[in-house]
C-alpha cells in the first residue's frame, strides 16, 4: 500500500479483501480512503495495470448498527448483480464479497471502479436544460430496473429480518419496527413515543396492500448516489452507486431518496423520462400517502443512524431542520386524523 491505513485491523482487512477479489499485495500501485460514506470505510485501489476498485469494509462485528445494516454489504451485491443481469443500467461489477449475514454486518465489497463524479457535485455548473436532460435519463433508469420483479416476496433479502414477507404492508411495518426498536436500543429521542408512531404508520398502511408485486428499489438514490460525466452531446449518467439499503418492494419507496427534501411531482424532466421509458405510476392521494409512509420510515432511518454513527453537530442541525421537523409534522397530521398528503416532504 502506497498510503497508510489508519490502523493495522482494517489494513489486514483491507488486503484480505482484495486478495478474495485476486488482487495481490504486490499489485497493488495506490490506495486512499475515499471521502462521503458513514457506514462502511471506503477505499479507491489503483492497480500495477492501471485498473481502478472501490474497497468497502463494514464496521466490525462489535460496532454498533442498525438492525437492517447487518449484511447489507451483501445486500448490495446482490442488487449490482440483478441490476447487471436484467437491465443496461450503469452499475459497477462485483469483483469480491463476503457478507456475514447472521452474526454481524457485511465484512467487505470489492466492485470495480466508475467513472464520473456525484451528480450534487456536477450539476452546480450546469443550466436548467443541462440538469433536466441527467433527471429525464435518470428517470429512463429507474423505468428499467423498476421493471425487474422478484418471486419470493417482499423486504430487505438481507437474513436479520428473516424470510421475505407475503406481502409488502408485513414487510413495511416490521421494517418500521426494527428502527424503533433501535431507537430504544441507542436511547435516540423520537418527536412522539415509539409505540404512538408504531399505531399510527400501522393506521396508514391499508394503502400498501395496493403493492402486490416486488419490485427491485434502489432505496437511497439521493444526488451523492448517482455519478455522472460532461460529455461533448451533454451530461450523461456513468453509474448509479451504494445499493446496501436495496430490498424488493415498492417503486414509490424510491421516489423519496429521489427527492429526499422536495416534492417530486415537480420533476417533470424525472416523471416524463420515467414514463416514457415504461415506468407507471399516478401521484394520486393514494400514491402521495403511500410516499407519505416512506418517507417517515426513511426519516426514521435518517434520525436513529445519527447516534451509532456520531454525526457531528452541523450535521444533527441538519437533520433537526430538514428530517426531525418534517417527520414530526407528518406524525402529528396522522395523529390529529389528517391526510398527510401536504406534509410529506421538507419544508426547511
Amino acid at each position: 500500500m502506497s498510503e497508510p491505513v489508519e490502523d493495522e485491523r482494517r489494513r489486514a482487512r483491507l488486503v484480505a479483501a482484495l486478495e478474495d477479489a485476486g488482487v495481490g499485495p504486490d499489485r497493488v500501485a495506490g490506495c486512499r480512503k475515499l471521502d462521503g460514506g458513514t457506514f462502511s470505510a471506503v477505499f479507491g485501489v489503483r492497480t500495477v495495470d492501471g485498473a481502478g476498485l472501490v474497497v468497502k469494509l463494514a464496521p466490525g462485528p462489535d460496532d454498533p448498527v442498525l438492525r437492517y445494516e447487518r449484511g447489507i454489504l451483501g445486500t448490495e451485491a446482490w442488487y449490482l448483480r440483478t441490476a447487471r443481469e436484467r437491465t443496461s443500467v450503469p452499475v459497477a461489477t462485483v469483483l469480491a464479497v463476503s457478507a456475514r449475514d447472521e452474526g454481524g454486518p457485511g465484512d467487505h465489497l470489492v466492485t470495480s471502479e466508475c467513472p464520473g463524479v456525484p451528480w450534487d457535485r456536477l450539476a452546480r455548473d450546469l443550466d436548467a436544460g443541462a440538469r433536466a436532460q441527467v433527471r429525464a435519463e435518470l428517470g429512463g433508469h429507474m423505468a428499467q430496473l423498476h421493471a425487474v420483479t422478484g418471486t419470493e416476496g417482499f423486504g430487505y433479502p438481507a437474513l436479520p429480518f428473516g424470510p421475505l414477507r407475503p406481502s409488502w404492508r408485513e414487510a413495511f411495518l416490521e421494517m418500521v419496527d426494527a428502527v424503533l426498536d433501535d431507537a430504544g436500543r441507542f436511547a435516540v429521542p423520537l418527536p412522539r413515543p415509539a409505540e404512538e408512531i408504531r399505531v399510527v404508520i400501522a393506521a396508514e398502511s391499508s394503502v400498501l396492500d395496493e403493492v402486490t408485486v416486488p419490485r427491485l428499489v434502489h432505496w437511497d438514490l439521493w444526488d451523492g448516489n448517482i455519478l455522472a460525466e460532461r460529455r461533448p452531446e451533454g451530461p450523461r449518467i456513468t453509474a448509479l452507486i451504494d445499493a446496501e439499503r436495496a430490498l424488493w418492494g415498492d417503486p414509490l419507496a424510491e421516489f423519496v431518496s429521489l427527492a429526499l427534501t422536495h416534492d417530486i411531482t415537480g420533476d417533470d424532466a424525472f416523471l416524463n423520462g420515467y414514463r416514457a421509458a415504461g415506468g407507471s405510476v399516478v401521484l394520486d392521494a393514494s400514491a402521495l400517502n403511500r410516499i407519505a409512509l416512506y418517507r417517515a420510515y426513511l426519516y426514521l432511518i435518517m434520525w436513529v443512524e445519527a447516534r451509532p454513527r456520531r454525526f457531528d453537530a452541523a450535521t444533527l442541525d441538519w437533520l433537526g431542520r430538514e428530517v426531525l421537523t418534517p417527520l414530526a409534522a407528518m406524525l402529528d397530521a396522522w395523529h390529529r386524523g389528517e391526510g398527510p398528503v401536504t406534509h410529506w416532504w421538507s419544508t426547511g
